[in-house]
């Protein structure tokens, strides 16, 4: 039976009442975005996007995954410890996710650690000194309730992850231009999740969720390449489903963090070969996915046509739209965005940002908009959003422009661009 003691009750009642509901996502309408100035020499009233229609989705995300993340937040607002380590455990030994893909075991422990994440970073965002109770009042109530229940593995890693979170909120997106005291707190904070999680490192062996968190740990402490690439190779072969840890991968492969560009080769082609019956060629793609669009080295590197054959693939095994979306954004605003010092690497992103042809003149039929905001950011988690719908209307806007100049021929010609349940449409103006 789970316990708690008052003074973890009366921390969290407080921290719950601290954030507003900026901390979920709302599902209305995204509003239009605002017109893009008129390139010069082009008529004002005239943008190549005046020409395109397509559906949009109005939820700011996938619904599943919105009802997921509200059931964590509610039984932690509520106090109901229990109920919700139990929720995430049965979610992860069944292995259950939403329809997009992100496990549901994730999707909940997000949800309940989020009140206590987003305060901190509400204190971080005003700026607040390091000694301020805001910064340390949530994760204060979260050690107390592990500490009366620290046989519970589940409820261990909540905790975990919240100190990684907020490890990535002083770090901010900085990288190495992050104050060293702020670098020194990261620090702290993935130093604290690792002495949590090492106790339960025997038991995370068969979980998916317990050893993505232990995984996490590898993007804020360098470790040796082998034994980075077997951690995620244990937790593919157990979530082979789950692209992101595919992704992740490939940029704990890189130099910069605990690999190499040979290593990074080896686990995109050792990742195709174990998940093939999953993605077929997709895996390499997958584990090369983030590393080409923030390494111009990688992305020189890469094998053009592996990669190529694993978005074919990747598409085949899951042809959803918030797939293609996902996969169109990366072509057209996320790879194109990389590094280009080196004319080899700009060469290879060029050759794979044209699969956005096909990706949407084959495949495309509605507009989500975060992704495509989320694309922009370069799919950087520690993004802070203010406005869910700002940042939502930016990404209709961006998607709108990329998706209109794959058609600039046929819109300069005079046609009409229409996504419609039936396919693609150019019909004459």
């Amino acid at each position: 039976m789970l316990t708690q003691s008052r003074q973890a009750r009366d921390l969290l009642s407080r921290i719950s009442g601290l954030v507003s509901s900026r901390s979920r996502p709302a599902a209305r309408q995204v509003p239009a975005p605002s017109p893009a100035p008129a390139a010069a020499g082009q008529n004002p009233a005239r943008r190549l996007e005046d020409s395109l229609s397509i559906p949009v989705r109005s939820e700011h995300g996938d619904p599943e995954c919105i009802a997921a993340q509200d059931r964590g937040q509610f039984l932690a607002r509520q106090e109901l410890w229990e109920d919700l380590s139990q929720q995430i455990r049965d979610a992860d030994e069944t292995r259950a996710a939403a329809r997009c893909g992100l496990p549901l075991a994730d999707l909940i422990a997000y949800g309940a650690r989020a009140d206590v994440v987003t305060a901190t970073e509400h204190a971080l965002a005003e700026s607040q000194n390091a000694g301020s109770r805001a910064l340390i009042r949530g994760l204060m109530a979260f050690e107390a309730l592990r500490a009366e229940n620290r046989h519970d593995p589940y409820l261990t890693a909540l905790v975990a992850l919240a100190h990684i979170d907020i490890g990535w909120a002083w770090r901010g997106t900085g990288g190495q231009d992050t104050p060293p005291p702020n670098q020194r707190r990261c620090a702290a904070h993935f130093d604290r999740a690792a002495a949590l999680l090492d106790p339960i490192a025997q038991a995370s062996q068969n979980s998916p969720f317990l050893l993505a968190a232990q995984c996490a740990l590898y993007a804020g402490r360098r470790s040796g390449t082998m034994q980075v690439a077997d951690a995620y190779s244990a937790l593919i072969d157990l979530a082979p489903g789950n692209h992101r840890h595919m992704r992740a991968l490939g940029t704990q492969m890189l130099p910069g963090a605990s690999g190499s560009y040979a290593a990074l080769e080896l686990e995109a082609r050792r990742t195709a070969a174990r998940t093939e019956q999953t993605w077929g060629a997709g895996g390499y793609a997958w584990v090369y996915f983030d590393a080409i669009s923030i390494d111009d080295q990688a992305c020189a590197r890469v094998d053009t046509q592996f990669f190529l054959d694993g978005l074919r693939d990747i598409v085949r095994a899951n042809p959803s739209q918030e797939m293609i979306n996902l996969l169109t954004a990366y072509c057209t605003v996320a790879l194109p965005k990389g590094p280009d010092r080196d004319p080899q690497g700009d060469r290879q992103r060029l050759k794979i940002a044209e699969a956005a042809n096909w990706l949407i003149r084959d495949h495309l039929s509605e507009l989500h908009p975060l992704v495509w905001a989320h694309a922009e950011e370069g799919f950087d988690n520690s993004t802070r959003i203010r406005s869910v719908s700002r940042f939502a209307a930016r990404g209709h806007a961006g998607a709108l422009q990329a998706i209109a100049a794959q058609f600039r021929e046929e819109i300069e010609n005079g046609q009409q661009v229409a996504f419609t349940e039936q396919g693609l449409q150019l019909t004459s103006a």
